[in-house]
This record gives C-alpha cells, sequence and structure tokens, in this order.
C-alpha cells in the first residue's frame, strides 16, 4: 500500500486596496453567464461541441468547425430545459441529455429523454421518450457512450410512473432509435435512487451499482462474468460504514479500480478482482479522499498512473512502472505548467493524440486547451470568461486553524487588494449542502470574488460534516447542524482574529441553503461576535424538511433528513432559528427564490412572520421566479447590491 502524506502551507497574501463603494461593473462580470461550460473535441479532431449557459439560464450547445472555429449549430432547449452532458460517439454525431434546473444550488433534474443530432444540427433524432419511434414513458441514462462503437451507445431505463422496477439496459442506435435489449440488472431503479453500470472494453455491462431492491438504506454492488451470465452480488453496505465505489473495469476484463472506503476512513484507491472476491488496497491518504489519475486508450480508462488530492493545495502522486508511461509523462508535465489548479482531461480524439484540456482554479477562470501529444504543443482554445482578468481578481488561499478540540480543520481565505492584511472586514461564508460538498481551491466562488472585490476578508471553512475528508469527519456533523458544525467555523473566525487579520468589531455571516441556516443559528449562538447576517434560499426550520420539499418526495430523502437530524423535536427545535428568532440581536437580510423546492420559500416565510411578531430589524428580497439559488445575471447583480448596502451599513469597509 503506498501512502500519501501532504505538506502542510500557510500562505497569507497582502494585496493593494479597494474602494468601498459598489461597482456595478464588477458585479456584471461575475454574474454573466460563461461563454464555454463544457468543450468535447470529435474522434476524428474536424469538431469541438460546446455548452454555454444563456441570460435565462438554460444550457445550449454549440458545434463549431476547428479549422476556423464556425458555428455549425445552435440547440436550444426547449422552456425550462438545459443540455445535461453531451458526447461524440461517431465523427459526426452527438448525442444530448437534457434537464430542468429550478435553482442554481439544486443538481439537475434529467428528463429522461436522450437526443441524437449531426454536427450541422441535421437528422435530429428523439431516441427515448414519449417522443421517440417507441413512445415509451421511461427516463433513460447513458450508461456508456461505447466509443468502440459508431453508431451505438447503451442504456438503462426505467417506467416514470412505475417504482421499484429493476435496472433494464439497451443498446441503442443513434441513427434510427431502434433499441436492443441487453439484460436486466437486479438493481432498485426507482426515483431519487442514484444507479452506476459500468462496461468493460468488449462492450458488456459487468458491474452495477444502486440500491438494493428490498432495502432502500443498502448500497449494492453486482457483478457477471460475461454477457450471458447470472448477475451475484459482491458487496452491500451502508453508506456510513464504508464500501467500494467501482469506477471501470481494467483492460483485463476481471479488476474493477474503484474508490474505497472499507478498510480506509478516507477514500482510497483500490482493486477489486472478480474472480477471487478480494478488494486489494492502492493508495490512500490519512487526511484527504484520493481520485485516480488514469491514462486513456481507445476511449477507455487503462491504467492507474497516480493519485489527485486537496488538503492544503491541489497535489498529486504518480506511480512507478505504468505501462502508459508516456501519457504518465505528459500529465505530470501539464500539471507542472498549471501548479495549483485543476486540469482535467475533458475529450480526446479516438487515437487519444488530441486532448481538450480545462485548465481552472478560484483564482484563475476555466480556460479550455488544446494539447497535441505527438508535437507537445500547447494551444489555448476559449476562456470561459475571458472579462474576468486573473490579475485583477482577489487571491484565495488554503488556511489551517484548529477546532476547540484540537481537530485540524482546513478553509479557504479571500483577501481584499488591500496593501495590508490587517484589521479588515469579514464575512463568515459556510457552503450548502453541507454533507459531501466541501470547499477547494480548484473553483470559483463568486460571493467570495464579489465581497473581496469590495473590501471584507472572506472565510469558507471546511467544517465537520463537509465531504472529501473521510467518514468520521463527515458524520461527525450529523445531528449538530447547529452546534458543532457552528462551532467549527467560530474557530476559524477567531483564528483571523487572532493573526490580526480580521476587525472583531466589523464582521458578518453570510450563507445559501445550509450557509443561509449557518449564519441565522450563528448570530444565535454568538450574539455579540457579529454585526449582521444574510441567509439566502436558507433552511430556518428543521421540522419543515419534513414536510416540504424534493427531499421528502423519495424515500432516500427521508433516509437521510433521519439521519442527519436529531430524532427529539425539542433537539430539532433548539436547532431551528425559526424557533429561536428571539434571540437574533442583530439585522438580517432574508433573499429567497419562491419556486424553491430544495429549501421551500415556506422557510423563509415563517422566519419573517417571527421577526414581524418580535418586531425585529431585517430586510427581505425574493424573486417570483427563482429556486434554490438565482440563476439571472440582473437578480445576481441585485442581489449582490443589496446585500453590499446591507453589509457596508452595518460593517462599513474603511
Amino acid at each position: 500500500m503506498k501512502t500519501i502524506i501532504a505538506t502542510l502551507t500557510l500562505a497569507l497574501i497582502s494585496l493593494p486596496s479597494q474602494a468601498a463603494e459598489i461597482k456595478t461593473a464588477v458585479l456584471e462580470n461575475y454574474a454573466k453567464p460563461a461563454q464555454f461550460m463544457n468543450i468535447k473535441i470529435s474522434p476524428d479532431g474536424s469538431y469541438l461541441a460546446a455548452t454555454a449557459r444563456d441570460n435565462e439560464g438554460s444550457v445550449q450547445l454549440s458545434v463549431l468547425d476547428i479549422k476556423n472555429f464556425d458555428i455549425l449549430s445552435v440547440t436550444q432547449s426547449a422552456d425550462g430545459e438545459s443540455v445535461s452532458s453531451f458526447e461524440w460517439v461517431n465523427n459526426d454525431r452527438l448525442v444530448i441529455t437534457m434537464a430542468r434546473e429550478v435553482g442554481a444550488l439544486e443538481i439537475p433534474a434529467p428528463t429522461g429523454e436522450l437526443f441524437a443530432m449531426n454536427a450541422d444540427g441535421s437528422r435530429k433524432t428523439v431516441l427515448t421518450g414519449p417522443r421517440s419511434r417507441d413512445g415509451e414513458y421511461v427516463r433513460a441514462n447513458v450508461v456508456d457512450w461505447l466509443p468502440k462503437q459508431d453508431d451505438r451507445i447503451m442504456i438503462y431505463t426505467a417506467s416514470m410512473f412505475e417504482a421499484d422496477q429493476f435496472l433494464t439496459l439497451w443498446e441503442v442506435n443513434v441513427d434510427s432509435g431502434a433499441k436492443r435489449r441487453a439484460g436486466r440488472i437486479p438493481i432498485r431503479a426507482g426515483n431519487g435512487t442514484s444507479s452506476q453500470v459500468i462496461i468493460d472494453q468488449a462492450g458488456t455491462a459487468r458491474v452495477a451499482t444502486g440500491v438494493a431492491p428490498e432495502d432502500n438504506n443498502a448500497i449494492v454492488i453486482m457483478a457477471r462474468d460475461g454477457a450471458n451470465e447470472d448477475w451475484y452480488e459482491i458487496m452491500r453496505y451502508d453508506e456510513d460504514e464504508g464500501g467500494f465505489m467501482p469506477i471501470t473495469v481494467l483492460p483485463n476484463g476481471y479488476e474493477v479500480m474503484g474508490l474505497s472506503n472499507s478498510e480506509t476512513d478516507t477514500r482510497s484507491i483500490s482493486i477489486y478482482n472478480l474472480r477471487t472476491r478480494e478488494e486489494e488496497l492502492l493508495a490512500t491518504h490519512p487526511e484527504v479522499d484520493l481520485m485516480p489519475v488514469m491514462s486513456i486508450r481507445d476511449g477507455y480508462p487503462n491504467d492507474l498512473i497516480g493519485a489527485s488530492f486537496e488538503y492544503d493545495k491541489i497535489d498529486a502522486v504518480f506511480f512507478q512502472g505504468s505501462e502508459d508511461d508516456d501519457f504518465a509523462q505528459v500529465v505530470q508535465s501539464l500539471m507542472a505548467t498549471f501548479p495549483q489548479r485543476q486540469v482535467a482531461v475533458n475529450s480526446a480524439t479516438r487515437d487519444a493524440n488530441q486532448v481538450i484540456l480545462r485548465v481552472a482554479s478560484a483564482n484563475d477562470p476555466a480556460t479550455f486547451y488544446l494539447f497535441d501529444r505527438k508535437a507537445r504543443k500547447l494551444t489555448p482554445i476559449a476562456q470561459a470568461q475571458p472579462w474576468l482578468k486573473k490579475e485583477q481578481i482577489p487571491t484565495t488561499e488554503t488556511i489551517v486553524y484548529t477546532a476547540d478540540d484540537g481537530t485540524e480543520l482546513t478553509a479557504l481565505l479571500t483577501l481584499p487588494r488591500t496593501e495590508k492584511a490587517e484589521k479588515l472586514p469579514l464575512i463568515l461564508l459556510p457552503h450548502g449542502g453541507p454533507h459531501g460538498i466541501r470547499e477547494s481551491v480548484s473553483s470559483m466562488d463568486t460571493d467570495a470574488k464579489v465581497l473581496a472585490e469590495h473590501g471584507y476578508a472572506v472565510l469558507q471553512p471546511n467544517f465537520r460534516g463537509s465531504g472529501g475528508f473521510g467518514r468520521e469527519f463527515q458524520s461527525a456533523g450529523y445531528r449538530k447542524w447547529g452546534t458543532l458544525m457552528i462551532d467549527d467555523m467560530t474557530a476559524g473566525v477567531d483564528y483571523l482574529i487572532e493573526q490580526g487579520i480580521a476587525d472583531p468589531a466589523r464582521m458578518c455571516v453570510y450563507g445559501a441553503s445550509y450557509g443561509g441556516y449557518a449564519a441565522l443559528m450563528s448570530v444565535i449562538r454568538e450574539p455579540e461576535k457579529y454585526q449582521c447576517a444574510i441567509g439566502f434560499v436558507g433552511v430556518y426550520d428543521l421540522d419543515l424538511m419534513f414536510e416540504e420539499g424534493d427531499t421528502t418526495e423519495v424515500e432516500a430523502g427521508q433516509n437521510f433528513l433521519a439521519k442527519v437530524f436529531h430524532p427529539e423535536a425539542a433537539e430539532r427545535h433548539k436547532q431551528s432559528p425559526v424557533h429561536r428568532a428571539d434571540e437574533v440581536k442583530v439585522p438580517v437580510f432574508l433573499i429567497h427564490g419562491e419556486r424553491d423546492r430544495r429549501a421551500p420559500f415556506t422557510h423563509a416565510k415563517r422566519l419573517r412572520e417571527k421577526f414581524d411578531e418580535l418586531k425585529h430589524d431585517y430586510e427581505w428580497m425574493t424573486k417570483e421566479e427563482e429556486g434554490h439559488g438565482f440563476y439571472k445575471p440582473e437578480n445576481n447583480v441585485e442581489r449582490w447590491t443589496r446585500m453590499l448596502e446591507f453589509l457596508d451599513e452595518h460593517i462599513e469597509v474603511e
């Protein structure tokens, strides 16, 4: 077993000063949708397909000629729908999946329909769903794009109306829409459950992960030894008990590469042998989860060449003896070219000679590159947000601090471009989720940047309950949303005060979703520490989570709530801002989308009613057409403008 130890560093940067007035142009730049979200190259390298979000919030797909970047086609989604994923299935044809997005902080809900079209937008075919040739009311999910097959993909389907079905596999012809049944897997395909099917390089479904048919709390992994063999169970576990998460079947056909925390607290890289039913641990990190770095051959992951991770910085290790040593050297060289940035392979030509890379970090808007492996040439293709200039963006760094009980925690600290990082007004910005989510320097948080652009230091802690730091770290936050998790945030604020970075007389707390909840609970738990609080699409009544919202619509969601909330009503009330509104002693700003299904609008209305009864000072902003988070640029500009006015009123920037 290879053990990876990360070296901890602490870096705080002092930068030139900013004025306190609201800079509308800055807000508009951060609110403006990226001109490119994803870019993929066709198998022969002739075309690029790219997604972008329009001003109404929907994601559309454009296809460009790679030689001159002429736009060949633009696919507009139906009202309320967005392009969710897309892939080239041959040199001229794409398959697209669609999703509905209610709020910017919600996971898009797949519509279940798949579409195919040519690069120039011609020969559009609905492959699945009521509008397809079969006219079936089914939800479809892509299992594999079958890179060795030019005219087929593999999917699984489930009825839109029937519950507790098994997964049914199909091979679909992307030209005609004709389907050939490829078997059934005894794993539940009910609404709200997550299923995964992995094929081998011969195009046969070999491993499947999902919910056990008779036990909605258990994750089950099944496998088979060939196309005509029976499925058998290889593992069953509760998510918090630890288990194996398959990623790919290796070329030998009987070993499965995956992430595992069955023997370790953090997610490690391991191989499960389908013949011996034994698991071999390959690499682990004592503090954070790992992700495998794989080589690519014929469109499939081929060999493990390294592992990436992030504790106090983005890092990776590479293993000796890979059969794809040249590929490993290329990846190491690219990571060295872009230090402290996430380098992701978006797609590659069939011969893997031309590779599309996406390079980004909290301090660098995403840039897409075309890398020619033979020529060792790296060519920029497009910037996602060229109007955001790297040299003008406030810098985000990872810091490490200690909780009250001695637990080491990490956080992101974004500083304004002031001459000295001393006695700055501070915004505590807890993340949403909260479980399974973590703050990372691999991506940019526009809220943090907007606040720092206007003179505020911004702290984003990875409190216990966050994901990415192991099972014990995450489960430590269960049933402690308003206690231990808040204490971990407070410890980070106190650390910045001790370091002289934060001015204890000028501090507020703001967050969205769970972060909105944490903002209110922070000023309840620490009535003398903060000068104000802002809750955006927040959860304010834990009991209400069992009564309204999309989480309660499926059994898996109900099980989640039962796991993370205290079973006693009295304790839930103690951890609910709506039941402790009389303890809020500072001004509050509540912002909500009236179409929010994750944290329904009722949460904000109930808290407002309490404040009205108490005659407590608060501000109010809602948008009728927005959901769990705001999509429209003008709504985010208005939201930030009002937030900055509110903050400046209560903790004036010098």
